[in-house]
C-alpha cells in the first residue's frame, strides 16, 4: 500500500493480531475498516469514542486520497478535542492517522489499553513527539 501523505511504500505490522499499515517515512498509520474497533478493548468505550467522530469543516489541512480507493478522505475530529484530526475514507475503507494520532485516539478510550503499550514498545518516544520531532 502507498502512503497517502508522502507516497512511500508502507509496511505491514501486527499489533495484537491486528494488521496495520505503517509508513516508516512520515510515521503515519492506516487502519482498514473495523480495525480501530478491534483496538479499543472495552465495548462501552469503543461505542463512546466512535460516536464522537464528526466531520471537521474548520480545518486547514490538505485532504489526502484514500490509499484503498483513491477518493479524497474527509477530515474528522474525535470528540471535542480539536487537536486530533484524522482522515476517514468516504466509502469507509479505513482511517488514516498522522504521527501520534492513533495513540491519542486510543488513549481517549483508556490509558491502560494494551494497544497503547504495544505502540509505545514499538515506536517509543516517536509517538510522543510532533511532526518536527519535538516532545509534546
Amino acid at each position: 500500500m502507498i502512503c497517502p501523505v508522502c507516497k512511500e511504500s508502507m509496511i505491514v505490522l501486527e499489533l495484537n493480531e491486528i494488521e496495520i499499515d505503517y509508513c516508516p517515512s512520515c510515521e503515519g498509520i492506516w487502519l482498514d475498516a473495523g480495525e480501530l474497533e478491534l483496538m479499543i478493548e472495552d465495548e462501552k468505550e469503543r461505542e463512546r469514542i466512535l460516536t464522537t467522530f464528526h466531520i471537521a469543516h474548520d480545518h486547514h489541512e490538505k485532504k489526502y486520497k484514500c490509499p484503498a480507493c483513491g477518493k479524497k478522505m474527509e477530515k474528522v475530529h474525535v470528540g471535542d478535542n480539536k487537536e486530533v484530526l484524522i482522515d476517514k475514507c468516504p466509502y469507509n475503507d479505513g482511517l488514516w492517522f498522522d504521527k501520534g494520532e492513533l495513540k491519542k485516539v486510543i488513549k481517549l478510550a483508556s490509558e491502560e489499553n494494551k494497544i497503547v503499550q504495544l505502540l509505545n514498545d514499538m515506536f517509543g518516544s516517536k509517538l510522543n513527539s510532533n511532526k518536527n520531532g519535538e516532545d509534546k
